[in-house]
């Protein structure tokens, strides 16, 4: 492996994370984890972290600049988010909530975020997160837990079934996906 592939096998509770926060279990086991690790560019950076909260993404919100994370994830985890995601760590709650992967989605655009979420912290968070754009709303007919169904990148975004036009309109305004073509997938 070259030095920008650095690949580290996790502790029981360990997470490993590559840029783009991708999860992988610390239950693969290692001809699993090399199948993923031969799958990806040799440029993708692959470490493991040791910590107590082992579901990271719903600790972690991530665009190409910034990671807001749960307030209590260990310094060193929080260094190894900084050196492969090659972002700033905002320790950050949404609306009291600690979870903020699952609280809120972000990309390059915008943000969505919990509708409980005071248009004061509002404003504080885009400022810290250098005036991005943000937007309270719900998914799935009023789920405040943003994450759990809608994934967004700069491009395009998926969301649960249950969404509604109006949640719908927010999602398109917040990350300019109106210029975008819709479709509709049936599964």
């Amino acid at each position: 492996m070259d030095s920008a592939s650095t690949l580290r096998f996790a502790p029981p509770n360990g997470i490993c994370l590559h840029s783009g926060l991708r999860k992988v279990s610390s239950s693969v086991m290692l001809p699993e984890l090399q199948h993923l690790r031969n799958s990806l560019p040799d440029s993708v950076e692959v470490k493991c972290v040791d910590e107590a909260h082992s579901a990271l993404g719903n600790c972690i919100a991530c665009n190409d600049d910034f990671a807001l994370i749960h307030p209590d994830l260990d310094k060193l985890t929080e260094e190894i988010i900084v050196d492969v995601l090659g972002v700033k760590v905002i320790c950050q709650r949404i609306a009291w909530n600690v979870l903020v992967g699952s609280y809120c989605s972000l990309s390059n655009i915008g943000g969505l975020v919990h509708p409980d979420t005071f248009v004061e912290d509002l404003e504080e968070l885009s400022d810290l997160l250098d005036g991005l754009p943000l937007a309270v709303g719900t998914v799935n007919r009023g789920s405040n837990v943003i994450a759990a169904g809608l994934i967004v990148n700069d491009w395009t975004t998926f969301c649960g079934s249950d969404t509604t036009t109006t949640e719908l309109a927010v999602i398109d305004s917040i990350f300019g996906l109106r210029d975008a073509q819709s479709m509709a997938v049936d599964l």
